[in-house]
């Protein structure tokens, strides 16, 4: 079953999702920029929103992007607030270390996610109640299937 939400847009280019089921929408670049190996770039999306309390949107990197030119969003993902009415924007990052890569305007930048958030209460205490995993993490789970290091 899928749930929408109603967000409030101000956009030259309202962000869509590529297909049915898909849980990001695209952003597009609105200025053209070349990102030289190893370099980042704040690119504009023209993209505001008011998101409704108890919901935050998520820019996330696009897979295609990543895996063919080794194109990545910086601080991803990047959190906007509900109460955040700016232009989101995304800090891409060309980590191809020998190919520069154009981004052209109405190029397809990153994804949007929009999700519901749960606003936690801070209990501060003297000790964590016990769990399976314990204070286990980086790696504490191996690398491999069947293999721990």
């Amino acid at each position: 079953m899928t749930h929408s939400v109603v967000v409030p847009i101000i956009a030259a280019s309202v962000p869509t999702y590529a297909h049915p089921g898909d849980a990001g929408a695209d952003l597009v670049a609105t200025q053209a920029v070349r990102l030289e190996p190893g370099e980042r770039s704040l690119i504009g999306t023209g993209v505001s929103i008011a998101l409704p309390e108890g919901y935050a949107a998520f820019v996330v990197p696009r897979s295609g992007l990543a895996a063919k030119h080794g194109i990545t969003v910086v601080n991803t993902p990047g959190t906007v607030d509900a109460g955040y009415r700016g232009e989101i924007k995304v800090t891409l990052l060309n980590t191809d270390s020998k190919q520069a890569y154009d981004v052209a305007v109405g190029d397809r930048i990153a994804q949007l996610i929009v999700m519901p958030v749960v606003r936690a209460r801070f209990e501060p205490v003297e000790e964590l109640p016990d769990s399976v995993r314990g204070d286990g993490g980086f790696g504490s789970t191996g690398y491999t299937q069947g293999k721990s290091e």
